[in-house]
């Protein structure tokens, strides 16, 4: 029998700065639904990549001394790293500057002028160069960007148009006849009375200011602008051809099931390039799924804000699959996400160490214990099992209703839900009282062997969200049965079977402890930004300056490097703690003849008291910053593991202002 096919793609990143783990969360999503549509006996093709052409990247690689190229190649490959990093399953990376990409771009336009959609006109107006988009004046919000808010350009260039507005009613009917093309609802609606309805205008498809990007075959003055080339990438990556001679992989696949964007472009992909795709006479994608943002705080990251979290980084503080966790359920289907270090923790806590974690080790561990590892059959019944089977069966088709709506967060719900089950059930027919009679030793083969079959059920259904840890459980349970179809009846742990050790899923982690590591680490990449802001900038000479070498692979520095960092002896003469911090201490140094205020997120390890009269290392040449509206001159030297927070100090008394080598 041949498999559903099944399409879906992401946007594709845009390659002027690495990501942050707001556009990480994008992957992470798409790669949780391909998992689950392959385990459900789909035909999946994954696609992702990057957006490498522009004004701005233009711009961004000039300031970086970079050529274009080298600039895409740089932040391209950080792309793929970081998502392979967080272990997403794409079928196909394509990048925009890969050569089928660009030729087929090519075609394409030049179809689009041949057939009279595309003509030459100017434009005058305003624009926004992070957006890469035209505005008239009316359309400004305050005279700025009304996308993103920005300062915008007074613009004047010859330009290629493509014309919308003939296939706007076109456009409306499909909507119209298909209520799920634009998914949520609310964004469907937001796109017919905020965009279409209102008249669309046509649409700038080439640029001349810059020249970043495919060249147009037949006017070489310009460039093919970001709607026909970026938005493309959904079918030129599957050989994609408009002279008819299309590959076998887009006869198989397209139209997408869906595109996975986030609800800023929902724009761009739902009238931009469905009448792209009416113009090319091509079906259109099935589904837009704008999905909303993950915020830190209360506001979208941006690095001008400084709040921008990066994936890596988390997944150094909690691990691989509790950030796949968090990200997957801690986003709603519709409205924006939160996400704070301390919410983090807190989930980890609840849902993976507690109802996850502990349920895991406490059964195997009861096996183990009361049947020498063997799983026993259950042959003693009784009324209290039947509910937690009955959910234990209906959990995967709850789980796959969700899933086909996107609705990823209330599906890892449903598998919560088992799991809180399980661990009432625990309570409720307490094994280890039945472990107490000899009489009693069916039933508890029978109350193990239920946990055992709705814990194998649950780590099936976790296998798209948190891969790893599915099958690591599945290790620990010997299980043989992992697919699909296993897990549409209680019957797959096999009796006579021998658990493997049990061993920690996920530990529970001591806030206190890991966010003044977090705070730590967090204030000391500040002060060394800010002494790296710091270093005088060397006068320009008119002969062309010797190219500094790349930093070493291994990450090694010179002791040129070090000599850059003057480090001393400081005796600490009073502290006090920062008003309305719980991490931050205020104390005045003395660095030989000189006094410092330094303010160091210690307080949980330190107290004031304990810390007068010591003598610690400090970094005597940073840039001085403001942490809690205080002036802090410097950075004492700590040390810290995930247990522990100690200051560095000399072995003896020496005198304070001595320099440390």
């Amino acid at each position: 029998m041949q498999k559903p096919k099944f399409y879906m793609t992401t946007a594709i990143a845009y390659t002027s700065r690495v990501p942050h783990i707001g556009n990480t969360y994008e992957a992470v999503l798409a790669d949780a639904i391909a998992r689950f549509k392959r385990m459900t006996g789909h035909d999946v093709f994954f696609l992702t990549g990057t957006d490498e052409h522009g004004q701005k990247i233009q711009q961004q690689a000039i300031e970086d001394g970079l050529t274009p190229k080298q600039h895409v190649d740089k932040i391209a490959s950080e792309i793929k790293r970081i998502w392979d990093f967080m272990n997403v399953s794409y079928d196909k990376f394509i990048r925009t500057t890969d050569k089928e990409h660009i030729e087929t771009v090519q075609k394409i336009f030049k179809k689009l002028y041949d057939q009279g959609d595309i003509y030459k006109s100017s434009y005058e107006g305003w624009y926004c160069t992070p957006c890469e988009s035209f505005y008239t004046e009316t359309q400004l919000v305050e005279g700025k960007c009304p996308d993103c808010s920005r300062d915008v350009q007074k613009a004047s260039e010859e330009a290629y148009f493509f014309k919308l507005a003939k296939y706007a009613d076109r456009l409306v009917k499909h909507i119209e006849e298909n209520p799920n093309f634009i998914w949520p609802e609310a964004r469907k609606n937001e796109m017919i009375n905020n965009f279409i309805k209102p008249g669309l205008q046509d649409l700038c498809v080439s640029r001349t200011s810059f020249d970043w990007g495919v060249p147009v075959s037949f006017d070489d003055k310009h460039v093919v602008y970001v709607w026909i080339d970026a938005l493309s990438n959904y079918i030129t990556a599957l050989g994609y051809n408009p002279d008819g001679q299309s590959g076998e992989l887009y006869k198989k696949y397209w139209p997408a099931e869906v595109h996975i964007i986030g609800k800023d472009i929902v724009r761009f992909h739902t009238i931009y390039w469905p009448i792209i795709l009416m113009a090319l006479g091509e079906e259109l994608p099935k589904q837009v799924y704008g999905h909303p943002w993950l915020l830190q705080g209360k506001d979208k990251m941006s690095k001008s804000r400084g709040n921008v979290i990066y994936a890596e980084d988390l997944v150094r503080y909690f691990g691989l699959d509790a950030v796949r966790y968090y990200l997957l359920k801690e986003m709603p289907f519709a409205q924006d996400g939160n996400m704070t270090h301390e919410h983090i923790i807190s989930k980890i806590n609840s849902d993976l160490a507690n109802n996850l974690g502990n349920l895991v080790n406490r059964t195997i561990t009861m096996v183990d214990k009361y049947f020498s590892g063997i799983v026993a059959e259950a042959s003693v019944k009784e009324a209290i099992d039947d509910e937690l089977i009955q959910l234990a069966l209906e959990t995967p088709g709850k789980v796959e209703e969700k899933m086909n709506e996107y609705r990823v967060a209330d599906a890892l719900e449903e598998v919560i839900a088992l799991l809180k089950r399980s661990n009432k059930y625990i309570d409720e027919t307490q094994p280890w009282i039945l472990a107490k009679d000899e009489a009693s030793k069916g039933r508890l083969a029978t109350v193990l062997y239920n946990l055992l079959e709705s814990i194998r059920i649950a780590s099936v259904l976790l296998v798209p969200f948190i891969p790893d840890t599915a099958v690591e459980i599945q290790r620990q349970l010997n299980a043989t049965k992992t697919d699909w179809q296993s897990i549409q009846s209680f019957d797959g742990t096999i009796v006579g079977n021998k658990v493997n050790d049990a061993k920690p899923i996920f530990a529970r982690i001591d806030e206190a402890k890991k966010m003044a590591e977090i705070e730590a680490e967090h204030e000391a990449a500040v002060l060394v930004a800010a002494a790296a802001n710091a270093q005088p900038k060397v006068e320009e000479k008119k002969e062309q300056p010797k190219k500094e070498e790349a930093p070493a692979a291994d990450g090694l520095i010179t002791i040129d490097d070090f000599a850059k960092i003057k480090l001393k002896v400081a005796k600490v003469l009073e502290c006090e703690r920062v008003e309305k911090s719980d991490k931050l201490l205020k104390l005045q140094l003395e660095v030989g003849e000189e006094k410092r205020q330094v303010v160091s997120g210690i307080a949980k390890n330190y107290s004031p008291e304990e810390l007068i009269g010591k003598y610690v290392i400090l970094v005597a040449n940073l840039k001085p910053v403001k942490l809690r509206g205080i002036e802090s001159n410097g950075m004492i030297l700590a040390a810290y593991d995930d247990s522990a927070l100690t200051l560095v100090t000399p072995m003896a008394e020496i005198k304070s202002g001595a320099d440390v080598s």
